[in-house]
């Protein structure tokens, strides 16, 4: 039955992913008075962009053409290894935060590679501005996942997953922090506002999209996918890490569907939030974000504070 479970936890991830992308841009559609395209429009996208062919420049190297199948497939991983729905794989050892945010921290690398490797101004400096993000967004996220790690004694996700879902009411006074703290480190690695405006490409805005301007087809599809599944990735790890309740904690497969339910119930529930947040602030000048990030850190260190 494990297995069967397991196999689910592999393809959701990848699966579902487009589809939160298509419900965030839907609701900010309305926010801005549009009607917007379908929820399904991602996909939709994305088979496109599987069917058409590929530009790749002269000066491109081996770093260029693998980069996006290494970041699909690290993506990927790292959805079989976090907890979705079920809390029964807390054995696994790539369920360690730690090698869960280094595996994060890979992707952007090698993203951050590509968009340096043929040479491009435009991907030159935005790799640059998202090794410089990158950098300051680490510390508030690890520290923010380290409070109910110390609160659960443990290290592996599924252990705190498990482990949270019964702590009392008013042990939950960190992991508000924390979660503040979480969001605005999800924000700046999933490159949403206000650190980056994922439907522009202008020059002096973007980061991520300055950085992919080089992949056309099959790769860009990848990319995107990959970027996509980043996205649940973190959604997936707001909602089971601060709010794990409802989640299956055996192996019958009975208890799969509702756990289900009410893990897309809490996916929508932050896909909502991120839409209603994107459309009431702006972006930051690039040179203010270090601020909002060194706020993140000090919240983390003020929950881990109340946490020891």
């Amino acid at each position: 039955m494990s297995i069967i479970i397991w196999t689910i936890q592999l393809a959701l991830v990848p699966a579902v992913s487009p589809l939160c992308i298509g419900v965030v841009r839907k609701i900010k559609a309305r926010f801005q008075n549009r009607v917007g395209a379908g929820i399904f429009q991602p996909y939709r996208d994305l088979w496109k962009l599987f069917h058409k062919d590929e530009v790749i420049s002269e000066d491109a190297s081996w770093i260029f053409k693998c980069a996006p199948y290494l970041i699909f497939s690290t993506t990927v991983i790292i959805g079989a290894s976090i907890p979705l729905f079920t809390t029964i794989f807390s054995i696994n050892v790539l369920g360690d935060l730690l090698v869960v945010i280094y595996l994060i921290a890979l992707g952007t690398f090698f993203l951050a590679l590509a968009g340096m490797d043929v040479g491009s101004a435009f991907g030159g400096f935005g790799s640059s501005r998202e090794m410089t993000v990158a950098a300051l967004t680490e510390g508030g996220l690890m520290f923010s996942i380290l409070v109910p790690a110390f609160s659960a004694h443990s290290t592996n996700l599924f252990a705190i997953s498990g482990a949270v879902a019964s702590f009392s009411f008013f042990a939950f006074a960190p992991m508000i922090l924390a979660l503040a703290a979480f969001i605005i480190a999800m924000l700046a690695e999933t490159g949403r506002f206000p650190f980056d405006n994922p439907a522009t490409h202008l020059e002096l805005t973007m980061i991520h999209e300055a950085m992919v301007l080089e992949y056309s087809g099959k790769r860009l599809a990848l990319i995107e996918w990959a970027a996509a599944n980043k996205f649940f990735i973190f959604l997936a790890l707001g909602a089971n890490l601060f709010f794990p309740w409802g989640m299956s904690s055996s192996e019958r497969l009975g208890d799969v569907p509702l756990a289900l339910i009410l893990f897309f119930a809490k996916i929508l529930a932050f896909s909502v939030f991120v839409a209603v947040l994107e459309s009431t602030i702006v972006k930051f000048r690039f040179f203010r974000l270090p601020d909002l990030l060194f706020t993140s850190f000090i919240l983390s260190i003020i929950a881990m504070s109340l946490t020891i």
